[in-house]
């Protein structure tokens, strides 16, 4: 039977169907029918869900018809497996079982059964001979334990009666020591399967085991319940132990004492009276029988279930004369045969039960905020002019990029960064390329900015050598089209059609005719002419002399080579739907209409173009390239990267766990040997006046030189020029000869130690050097695993309101990119901790909730949501997935994991990732304030020797010099390109020179040609 969360899978009951012509739909495998299509879909969809488990193999993660052909397959599979013999009374002893786990149910019917054998089982005897033969139980007999005269009992004992095979007419006889099975017939495993596909229990605590009806009756097994098994005698023996429980004596309330043989009592305390009590007082002094013991008086709940813990004793009462004084007569009542009637006790009000602990993690939102003294997180700063909420001494107020170009500016930096193998790009900074993308000057020609376009227009379409095919899906150039025009035209017959005349309804009169005319001048006339549509840029008429494509296939990216592409490029994909709007818009700052069409205008016009319209049109490239063989062959070959590196990192971790519990045994094995090889404790020496310090018969003589050379340093007249590298070669030697002596003082202290000590020690300092070892490799895979993830960039993770938080360097690139580019010596890639906005969907249904969600809340926390993100983010928040902002200091980082609150799911997930990439954000934001630092003039330059300090060996000539200059970026060389390409993505390819064998063979070509030449004269 498939279970469903540990249950099994109950079907849906048939329907009753009383027309024959209702549309029905049918699952087969379940046989179940349903009259409305719309819970036929909901029961395949739940049918579809991998949650179902295999009863019989234990298989999870199952959709419900992979289990059920799972449990078919091994339900046939047991039964062909399992002994038949054994089957029924297998069933016979589950039967009724109360022993709730199914591996304890196994363990015991496996060790009763293990050596107990039934008539039609195959098994195995041991004869007299020695033999060991194959056969079946024909018969058993069971003898039980008896009491021998001597008292002891003898074990029980079967005798089998076996039918030997391939021997028709013999027959051994056999007891339990010479009979056995085949081990694989009769296993745990079989057996719990077995057990699994046969039998069934309900789910409620004490439920016993029942076979299946139909096996039972197979193998004749009762499936009568007793009556003590069945739930509703649990359920009742419970509810009556909970009654007995809730209504049992308190003997707290019991305050009356009997009189002993003292007569001197303690001093007692009156207790309040009551109406009720002096009525049975009076009732029992006319009747003169004893009265109760202490009647409580009548009481709130309340009052009596603080009066009960003072155990004060009652003075009324207390004596049978209901006086509270004893009998003058001195004669005292016989209690044992009085009969105490004690008034009902109030029950106390049943209390509900405490709510139960929270468990940690729970849903950010959820989690009660601060009243007092709130967390607020750390400012956040902006990075565009334009900011969502004001700002006071806004960095960036003057950089003229907008909120909406953050984003894309981004996405651009990170996709030319992972994948710059492929565009073969030198890595760059992020805040080189935002400054690259705001040069507006003609005369600045920026290495940085052109290489970028180039290198990702050259991976739209093939080099013209390499057959210049387009690497992209584009609509039909509008040339192609007109071709494909002309050449229907020519073959299609030239036969005019002629136009229908309109035919008069009716017959035709001449007033008729006339009504006619007059309706198509009058229709005519109406007709007012379309007037033709207001060009909103001259894209079409400036690439009418220029083929862009083939300028592409031929890398001519000189002259405005590169800007005309980027226009023919705009202008033929917006030819599709959903880029029609955007390239419209961008054409119009590339081709205006108050404007030459020429490639000339197309350069000067992005030499002046703003940096936002840059970014969306080089955002528009990179989305392109996306869709090229090289980008997606790239990230198969990641792929298959990080599967070897995750199969490398397994052996690793499989190594290092081996070597860790190599290591253990060892230490162990030390702790045993460590007392006979520890070194005896020193008695310290006496001290007098202080330490006294023991010399040696030659050290006087080291005094002696010591002063021989300071007098040599002290003397004016002519000295030996190495005189001071003598001394202090004599002080080396003196020093290492003092080591060297102390060293043997030690060695002569110290025991002996055994050989297998030794070799202890030695055999543990290799097994942490391999654990070390196995440390360091996987660390490395981790890394390289990180770099290898490129298909999409990884957040940190969410906070309690649903910002995402980006460090870019997580994955796809080198921490600080790559270590050989010209920049590298920055030390940083982008050094910002990146927060963006929650997604809309996110913030419509946690943030901005509906009204009555919002009453809820505000009821529960004392405030809407909206309110606790104004109050715990304070005056810096960013409001949708549109808008960024970023943290660039560590202190910054620090506020930030301090705001953060682990008992949140989000913020769990999102503090252990800062932290587990803490360190290196640090790194890199120290790095980016550096880097960014202006350069001190050449008159404040330090001393030399403070200059060798304080400059980093790892700024070089180029650096200097471009951060000097206006621009910072221009320092950036694209080494990658001129390495592999041998040229700049910007230049034309080189024409390649001919190798040896060209060369050789071009010769004999031309002297052939020579030859052939004068032949011919």
């Amino acid at each position: 039977m498939v279970l469903f969360k540990r249950k099994p899978v109950q079907y849906v009951s048939t329907p009753t169907i009383t027309d024959d012509d209702t549309e029905v739909w049918v699952i087969p495998q379940t046989g179940e029918v349903f009259t409305e299509y719309e819970v036929y879909l909901n029961r395949m969809d739940f049918y579809k869900q991998r949650r179902f488990i295999c009863q019989i193999t234990g298989h999870s993660g199952l959709n419900f018809f992979e289990a059920l052909k799972s449990e078919l397959a091994g339900a046939e599979e047991v039964e062909q497996a399992f002994p038949i013999a054994l089957k029924g009374p297998i069933l016979r002893r589950v039967q009724f079982q109360t022993i709730s786990r199914i591996d304890n149910l196994v363990d015991l019917i496996y060790d009763e059964f293990k050596k107990d054998y039934y008539p039609g089982e195959v098994v195995m005897v041991h004869v007299v001979s020695g033999e060991r033969l194959t056969g079946v139980v024909r018969d058993k007999t069971r003898f039980g334990n008896k009491v021998l005269p001597n008292g002891t009992i003898s074990p029980a004992f079967s005798r089998y009666f076996v039918s030997l095979d391939n021997r028709p007419f013999e027959e051994a006889v056999v007891d339990d020591d010479h009979i056995t099975r085949d081990r694989k017939i009769f296993t745990k495993q079989v057996l719990r399967s077995f057990i699994k596909k046969t039998v069934t229990r309900e789910a409620w605590t004490g439920a016993p085991w029942l076979v299946k009806p139909d096996v039972a009756e197979t193998y004749h097994i009762d499936t009568r319940v007793p009556q003590h098994l069945k739930y509703e005698s649990h359920a009742a023996e419970r509810k009556q132990k909970h009654q007995q429980k809730k209504n049992g004596p308190d003997f707290d309330g019991m305050v009356g004492v009997f009189p002993g043989n003292n007569p001197k009592l303690p001093e007692l305390k009156p207790a309040p009276k009551s109406h009720k009590s002096k009525q049975l007082q009076g009732q029992l002094a006319k009747s003169k029988q004893p009265m109760t013991l202490n009647p409580t008086p009548q009481m709130p709940a309340q009052q009596h279930h603080r009066a009960l813990p003072q155990h004060q004793f009652q003075a009324h009462g207390f004596y049978p004369n209901g006086n509270g004084m004893p009998p003058t007569n001195g004669q005292y009542a016989n209690f044992h045969n009085s009969t105490f009637s004690f008034p009902p006790m109030q029950q106390l009000p049943i209390q509900p039960p405490p709510p139960p602990p929270i468990k940690y993690p729970i849903e950010d939102l959820q989690i009660a905020p601060r009243k007092e003294d709130v967390l607020k997180r750390p400012p956040l700063k902006f990075f565009s002019q334009d900011t969502p909420v004001t700002v006071e001494d806004h960095p960036a107020k003057d950089n003229g990029i907008l909120m909406e170009a953050v984003g894309p500016l981004l996405e651009t930096w990170d996709t030319l960064n992972v994948y710059c193998e492929i565009f073969k790009l030198d890595s760059f900074t992020f805040d080189d390329f935002v400054e690259a993308m705001q040069i507006h000057s003609e005369d600045v020609e920026c290495e940085l900015f052109v290489e970028i376009h180039c290198a990702a227009l050259k991976l739209l379409a093939d080099s013209e050598s390499d057959g210049g095919k387009l690497q992209i899906q584009l609509p039909e150039s509008d040339s192609d089209s007109e071709d494909e025009d002309d050449e229907n035209d020519e073959s299609a017959v030239q036969t005019p059609t002629p136009e229908p005349e309109p035919k008069p309804k009716g017959r035709a009169t001449r007033s008729s005719l006339a009504k006619l005319e007059a309706e198509a001048l009058k229709a005519e006339a109406q007709r007012s002419p379309t007037p033709e549509e207001k060009k909103l840029h001259l894209a079409d008429e400036m690439l009418e002399d220029v083929d862009w494509l083939e300028k592409l296939r031929k890398r001519d990216f000189k002259n405005g080579g590169w800007e005309i592409v980027v226009v023919g490029l705009l202008y033929q994909l917006g030819k599709f739907p959903r880029f029609e709007k955007r390239c419209e818009e961008l054409l119009q700052s590339l081709a205006p209409v108050d404007e030459d069409p020429s490639v000339e205008t197309a350069r000067l016009r992005y030499a002046g173009l703003d940096a936002n319209v840059r970014i969306k049109i080089l955002q528009i490239i990179c989305m392109l390239t996306m869709e090229t063989k090289a980008i997606r062959g790239f990230m198969e070959e990641c792929s298959e990267q990080m599967t070897s590196f995750r199969k490398e990192k397994i052996k690793w971790q499989r190594d290092r766990k081996i070597a860790l519990e190599e290591l253990r045994l060892l230490n162990e094995e030390k702790k045993v040997l460590l007392p006979a090889n520890t070194l005896p404790t020193e008695e310290p020496e006496a001290k007098v006046n202080g330490d006294t310090k023991m010399t040696t018969p030659e050290e006087p003589e080291a005094e002696e030189e010591d002063t021989v050379d300071t007098d040599d340093d002290i003397h004016q007249g002519r000295s030996l020029r190495r005189g001071n590298d003598r001394a202090a070669e004599r002080q080396r030697k003196r020093e290492l000869e003092q080591e060297r002596r102390e060293k043997a003082e030690a060695a002569a202290k110290m025991p002996k130690q055994s050989k297998q000590f030794t070799k202890l020690l030695k055999d543990i300092q290799k097994k942490q050097d391999t654990v070390k070892q196995c440390e360091e490799e996987i660390a490395v895979i981790d890394n390289d695993l990180r770099e290898a993830d490129c298909p999409r960039t990884r957040c940190l993770g969410k906070d309690r309101f649903w910002n995402r938080y980006y460090w870019f360097e997580r994955n796809g690139m080198p921490y600080a990119g790559l270590p050989n580019s010209s920049t590298a010596d920055a030390g940083y890639a982008n050094g910002c901790l990146w927060v963006q906005g929650p997604d809309p969907l996110e913030r419509e249904g946690y943030i901005d909730m509906p009204a009555a969600w919002q009453a809820e809340y505000r009821k529960q926390f004392d405030m809407s949501v909206p309110e606790r993100k104004r109050a715990e983010e304070g005056a810096t928040s960013v409001f949708d997935a549109k808008e960024w902002a970023y943290y660039d200091d560590a202190e910054s980082v620090d506020g930030l994991l301090a705001w953060l609150d682990p008992r949140g799911v989000n913020e769990l997930k999102l503090q252990k990732e800062v932290k587990l990439f803490e360190d290196k954000i640090k790194a890199h934001m120290i790095a980016r304030r550096e880097y960014l630092a202006p350069v001190p003039a050449a008159s404040e330059e330090p001393s030399q020797d403070e200059g060798r300090k304080r400059v980093s060996a790892r700024q070089t000539k180029a650096q200097h010099q471009a951060r000097d200059a206006t621009y910072r970026c221009l320092a950036w060389r694209n080494g990658m390109a001129l390495e592999e390409l041998g040229h700049l993505h910007s230049e034309q390819p080189r024409a390649r020179r001919p190798t040896k064998k060209g060369a050789v063979a071009e010769e004999r070509e031309v002297k052939g040609k020579k030859d052939r030449g004068r032949r011919d004269r």
